[in-house]
Order: structure tokens, then sequence, then C-alpha cells
């Protein structure tokens, strides 16, 4: 079967269509859904990689480390 036989047969049904009517349709779907799977797969990678992060900061090597305000907390006082 030929293109233009098989649209002479399609247009008749496109025409029942409301033609005020916008829709996205199966390639809106499409590519929504493919969208969403890499924002999906970009935030498990992000969640990832900030479990791999250490916030604790340590002192540079020869620097003398200063006590933080829990540390001080913790530390009995000398009465």
């Amino acid at each position: 079967m030929y293109a233009t036989q098989a649209m002479t047969h399609v247009v008749p049904l496109a025409q029942d269509l409301d033609q005020n009517k916008v829709t996205p349709g199966v390639l809106g779907f499409i590519v929504f859904a493919v969208m969403a799977g890499g924002v999906w797969m970009l935030m498990k990678s992000m969640n990832r990689h900030m479990n791999m992060v250490n916030f604790e900061e340590r002192p540079e090597p020869g620097e003398k480390a200063e006590p933080t305000p829990a540390a001080t907390a913790a530390e009995p006082r000398g009465e």
C-alpha cells in the first residue's frame, strides 16, 4: 500500500476530531515520561553522591585545632 493511499484512509478520521481542541497526544506523553525518568535518575545519582560527602571539617596539618562550642560544652569545668 502506498503512503498516499494510507493517508486518504486516515484523513476522514482526522476530520472527525474537534479542530479547536489541542491535545499533546502520544508523543507528548512519551517526551514527558522520558524527562520524568531522567529527573528520577539524576535524583538517585545526587542522593548517592551526597551520601559520600563527609561534612565534618578537619584541621589542616600543622594547625592547632580550635575547640567547637559543642566540644567545650561537653568538657567538665574545673570547679
